[in-house]
């Protein structure tokens, strides 16, 4: 009688897993400590001088020195044709380098004209969305740096934009 034939199957050996076990902990250890390190400030020293935390601390009181405020008399603007008799109030302080003020406050009809001829060339629907102050703003003081000259105008502080 003949013998069955035994089959025998090759043993596959089961892969270990302590690999992928190390690698997502040393990940995870990984980004622990880049987010500590971005969180703390240790990385901004690095081309930079120092932390922008140290930075605003040092700046802040020689910042107030240097600076100053100069008002920009209230602009009315009446909107296009599709507004329906809109209008749009507004007005803003430009905050200049303390050496510039006189040379800013001269210029203060120029920056109006530019002011108003931007104001009355946006859409409604972008006056209109709570976003936009931001872009607008941007927008804006960019056009004025352009008008006074590049370094005299810091930012525009809008104190008032109300449509009615």
């Amino acid at each position: 009688m003949a013998e069955p034939e035994t089959q025998t199957e090759p043993v596959v050996k089961k892969r270990s897993k302590r690999p992928l076990l190390i690698g997502v902990i040393l990940a995870l250890l990984a980004g622990g400590g880049g987010f500590y390190a971005m969180y703390s400030g240790m990385l901004d020293s690095f081309g930079h001088g120092e932390s922008p935390r140290a930075q605003t601390d040092h700046a802040a009181p020689s910042q107030s020195r240097d600076i100053a405020f100069v008002p920009i008399d209230p602009l009315i603007i009446s909107l296009g044709p599709g507004a329906a008799n809109r209008h749009l109030r507004f007005s803003a302080q430009l905050e200049v380098n303390a050496a510039y003020e006189h040379d800013v406050a001269l210029l203060l009809p120029r920056v109006m004209d530019v002011l108003n001829g931007y104001l009355r060339a946006v859409a409604m629907s972008d006056l209109e969305d709570p976003t936009a102050l931001l872009r607008l703003r941007a927008q804006m003081l960019r056009r004025i740096q352009l008008v006074t000259g590049e370094g005299r105008v810091r930012d525009l502080l809008i104190t008032e934009f109300v449509l009615s």
